[in-house]
């Protein structure tokens, strides 16, 4: 199982870089928008200097055509760097750019699937990842973990070697979900890791546990 953050703010990646065991960085434009008009290329540098290069970094496309997105993979691996995942919309262009991106041996994330279909497709172009919103399926009234099951079913009998990362999450319930569904991975926003952690319950527990300890002890330490 994998863990990614869904954020490139530095300084929420060198917390949960240093707290926890995550498997890379994913973005898109609309988190980067909510960092505000970074340089986006240097800034992209920095999240690497921060995970490394054992972690994966996933930077998607905005273009629309097979033409935009192409220039834009070539913009992302030249000036960031070429262990990058390339994030594609899972259209008809972007899949033919999935599958020139693959014949180049670039990493592919394929993004904004909202169907077990899209992902079939991408399978057969041999990308890397595929990132179902499972959210966003929701609202559409999609079930997302029947999906996340398909593409899983799809992934083992055809023996691929993609892997299902599980995107766009509202609540813990719906990454554990995921994850009973068969995602290999999953990537998290900040929100919905804080709410998941930061329980005022477990915050309970743990003042009840030092207030019954200095009821007895006068020491802060356990020696």
């Amino acid at each position: 199982m994998e863990f990614l953050l869904d954020t490139i703010n530095l300084e929420t990646i060198r917390l949960y870089n240093d707290c926890l065991e995550i498997d890379g960085v994913t973005s898109n434009p609309s988190i980067v928008k909510k960092e505000g008009r970074v340089d986006f290329y240097q800034h992209m540098k920095a999240i690497r200097q921060v995970i490394g290069f054992d972690k994966t970094l996933h930077v998607q496309v905005i273009g629309k055509t097979y033409e935009e997105m192409m220039t834009d993979a070539k913009a992302l691996i030249r000036e960031i760097d070429s262990d990058i995942y390339i994030k594609v919309p899972t259209t008809l262009d972007g899949l033919k750019v999935m599958k020139e991106l693959k014949k180049m041996e670039i990493g592919v994330t394929a993004t904004a699937i909202y169907s077990t279909f899209q992902g079939i497709m991408a399978i057969n172009v041999g990308v890397d990842y595929i990132a179902p919103y499972y959210n966003r399926m929701e609202n559409l009234g999609v079930q997302s973990s029947e999906v996340l099951l398909e593409l899983s079913e799809v992934i083992k009998t055809s023996q691929s070697s993609t892997k299902i990362l599980a995107a766009s999450f509202k609540n813990v319930l719906q990454v554990n979900s995921a994850i009973y569904s068969g995602a290999h991975a999953v990537t998290i926003g900040t929100d919905v890791l804080d709410n998941g952690l930061n329980l005022a319950s477990v915050d309970q527990a743990v003042e009840d546990f030092r207030d019954d300890w200095f009821s007895l002890y006068d020491k802060y330490s356990i020696e």
